[in-house]
């Protein structure tokens, strides 16, 4: 019986080892066929894939002087090293997200148990089981919608994944991979938009609760959002803070003394309507890089993806002169603006001319009207004029615009058409004449509310009498001299079988004998019709052409006064002439791109000719010089104190509908547009609607700014004098003796036809 007993108990207790091995393998090996089937069976990233991860990068877009001034993206991602990442992002996440991470090789069996632990007991806190490898492959091959079986499979995958990652990379280049990759919301997208947009710093530059902020993102960047939910963000900035403390990254008393700070953003939002030169950077997006990237091809011999390849686009801009030159706009406009609604209180048509009919307005209504998103939209859903025009007449909600920030109010989509009109626009750029680079670009008042671009996209306005020096060089080609004198007097031309006389804006020096150069610096129309009939319309188109203007123009006598209709752009290039010795450059404003692993793509050269030759280009010079001494643009030396070398010319067209100014200075030529969205939009008197008045104050600011800012090397000296003698008289002193009786009446009038 004993003999019995014994041998049952050893056979029980082989049962019990033999359950024991079962119970303790079976997980084991349960874990390791299914680890099997999921590496044999499974679509796991290959090693080109892990090495080469598929992230959308952002093109980023580059100032002359190194600073990032926009962006293009479908994600707003811009990588950086582990070496620029600041110790204390490093320290918080390990600390929270994987305390163990530079113990492991891709799982923590460790926190893996915890969490088994917590699942089957039902404890919260117990910690997930994912370590930062694991949650890397997790977003660098994201999970589709998945049954709780393929949920699981899907988790094995993360394991195999977040193994072989280690073995791919090292730990620093995977801290770098998961912060790079994570996506903290509000646009940011990476570490690096995360620093910018939520602090306005660097990531290297992060402090210690800045950093915890953002590492608590992690958990829920929705539910930890500092914008919507600052308490909540605050709770958990505070749990990262204790957890640096517990691992010691962080003492006692340094965790307790950061807990008490506040939270604190310095909340930097991207979008394509904010930051510096968005009418320049819409151009270069729509316009040349859409052109670029159908020209150039990769590699494998797909089209570059602005959104999406991580471009780096170096542009000529200075991001200094650039905020000068929006400054300059904004604080003219803002003024001027004031004084135009002022001018609109008297006109039954406001913002339109007293003379403009009821016909008119209603025609010029209805194409803005079918200009707009909103209509394009509702015309696409297939809803009919009536229709729409109801829609239109329907008050809804809305913000406008104001010079003060942005107004909520109940409007008709019609009405705030119209409202929109009382704004004048400007468009302004400036141009180094040397190198043909442009270093500010505004396009613009607000390219949130108005997205015309004034420089170079944006219908190209008359530009009146900032056209005459391009009739005057012609004349300073066949030899004549700015102390040449000319009777001021009518000047009939006969073409297509007409007669052409134009006629002086006023008549305050009719009849006296005048130098070029008097002529120019008031503008006076006579001489320029004098100078039309000695050298034709055509000869003048031909030079213009030469000098980069490209718009239609039509060799007609009247082009002399400024008819043509030509854009900042090209206006400001083809003043530059000047300024660069005779030699048209063309205007430039990307030097090179790159891609993001810094390969150069693409050089740019800028085109060049010459036109007028050193000596004659001078002449202009001294010649338009003229306009800022004692002409129409004197008030550069009065009112704002500019005292340095320039020359400029000053323009205005019939009604006051458009007010135009270029600046020429040895290092800068600027040149710059006022006027409404639509020619009947205007101040009622000249006063106030000459170019002197509209586009010359923000030439003023923009340089009074530039000079001012010493960091900006600027030539301090005079306009080059050529090393040929220039035999022709140039001082013009003695003959200006009889118009100084009067000089202040006529100095403050500008030019019109």
């Amino acid at each position: 019986m004993s003999t019995n007993n014994t041998k049952e108990k050893k056979q029980n207790f082989k049962k019990s080892i033999i359950w024991f091995w079962i119970l303790f393998s079976s997980p084991i090996i349960g874990i390791f066929l299914t680890v099997l089937f999921v590496r044999l069976f499974s679509d796991l990233p290959d090693t080109e894939e892990l090495q080469n991860p598929k992230t959308l990068l952002a093109t980023e877009i580059y100032s002359s002087d190194l600073k990032v001034i926009g962006k293009f993206y479908a994600e707003n991602r811009t990588n950086v090293k582990f070496h620029e990442i600041s110790p204390n992002v490093v320290n918080a996440l390990v600390a929270t997200e994987d305390a163990r991470f530079f113990e492991h090789s891709g799982i923590d069996i460790r926190a893996l148990g915890r969490a088994i632990a917590g699942a089957v007991t039902g404890s919260s806190s117990s910690g997930g089981g994912s370590t930062i490898s694991q949650q890397l492959a997790k977003m660098l091959f994201p999970r589709e919608d998945l049954s709780k079986i393929g949920l699981i499979i899907r988790k094995f995958k993360e394991w195999i994944i977040a193994v072989k990652l280690e073995r791919e990379y090292t730990k620093e280049e995977i801290i770098a991979l998961y912060l790079n990759k994570f996506d903290f919301v509000n646009n940011a997208v990476g570490i690096k938009s995360a620093a910018q947009i939520y602090f306005n710093t660097t990531p290297d530059s992060l402090s210690i609760e800045q950093a915890a902020m953002l590492v608590g993102m992690a958990k829920n960047p929705s539910l930890f959002n500092p914008n919507r939910f600052r308490d909540k963000s605050e709770g958990r900035r505070n749990t990262v803070l204790q957890q640096m403390c517990k691992y010691g990254y962080l003492t006692k008393e340094a965790c307790d003394s950061i807990k008490k700070i506040p939270l604190k953003l310095d909340f930097h939002p991207e979008d394509h309507n904010e930051g510096l030169a968005p009418y320049f950077r819409e151009y270069l997006r729509d316009v040349f890089l859409k052109k670029w990237c159908e020209e150039n091809r990769k590699p494998d011999g797909t089209k570059y993806d602005v959104y999406r390849d991580g471009l780096k686009i170096y542009t000529t801009l200075d991001s200094r002169m650039q905020h000068y030159a929006e400054q300059a706009v904004t604080e003219h406009l803002t003024d001027l603006q004031a004084a135009f609604f002022k001018d609109c209180a008297r006109k039954k048509n406001a913002p339109f001319a007293w003379n403009v009919s009821k016909d008119e307005i209603q025609t010029i209504m209805n194409t803005s009207m079918k200009r707009t998103e909103r209509y394009r939209v509702l015309k696409k859903a297939g809803l009919s004029l009536e229709e729409i025009e109801k829609i239109f007449n329907t008050p809804i909600p809305m913000k406008l615009f104001t010079w003060q920030g942005e107004k909520d109010t109940i409007l008709s989509p019609w009405d705030s058409i119209r409202y929109a009109k009382y704004f004048l626009q400007a468009g302004f750029m400036s141009i180094e004449p040397q190198t043909g680079y442009i270093k500010a670009w505004v396009g613009g008042i607000n390219h949130k509310y108005f997205q015309y671009d004034h420089v170079q996209i944006g219908h190209a306005r008359q530009v009146g009498s900032t056209f005459k020096p391009f009739v005057y060089a012609l004349a300073i080609q066949e030899g004549y001299s700015p102390c040449y004198r000319l009777p001021n007097v009518p000047t009939t031309i006969s073409y297509d079988g007409k007669e052409w006389t134009p006629s002086n804006s006023d008549d305050k020096l009719n009849g006296k004998m005048l130098t070029i150069q008097q002529a120019l610096a008031n503008s006076v129309n006579y001489i320029s019709a004098y100078f039309m009939k000695q050298f034709g319309p055509q000869a003048t188109v031909d030079l213009a052409r030469r000098m980069g203007i490209v718009s239609p123009i039509e060799a007609v006598p009247a082009i002399c006064l400024g008819t043509p209709e030509i854009s900042v752009f090209e206006m400001v290039g083809a003043n530059a002439t000047f300024a660069n010795k005779g030699t048209w450059i063309q205007p430039t404003f990307v030097t090179r791109i790159e891609d993001k692993n810094g390969k150069v793509l693409a050089d740019f050269v800028p085109k060049t000719e010459e036109v007028l030759s050193e000596e004659k280009a001078y002449v202009m010079i001294q010649l338009m010089k003229g306009v800022v001494t004692s002409g129409t643009g004197v008030r550069l030396r009065y009112r704002y104190k500019l005292n340095q070398p320039m020359a400029g010319k000053t323009g205005t067209t019939q009604n006051n509908s458009d007010g135009w100014f270029m600046g020429i200075t040895p290092d800068l030529v600027s040149g710059c547009w006022v006027g409404g969205e639509d020619r009947s939009i205007h101040f009622n008197t000249t006063d106030l609607g000459q170019g002197a008045s509209m586009a010359l104050p923000i030439f003023a600011k923009y340089m009074t700014k530039i000079y001012a800012d010493k960091s900006i090397k600027l030539t301090q000296g005079d306009f080059e004098k050529p090393a040929k003698k220039i035999d022709i008289e140039m001082d013009c002193s003695k003959y200006n003796k009889e118009l100084e009786e009067g000089k202040e009446n006529f100095n403050q009038t500008d030019d019109f036809y």
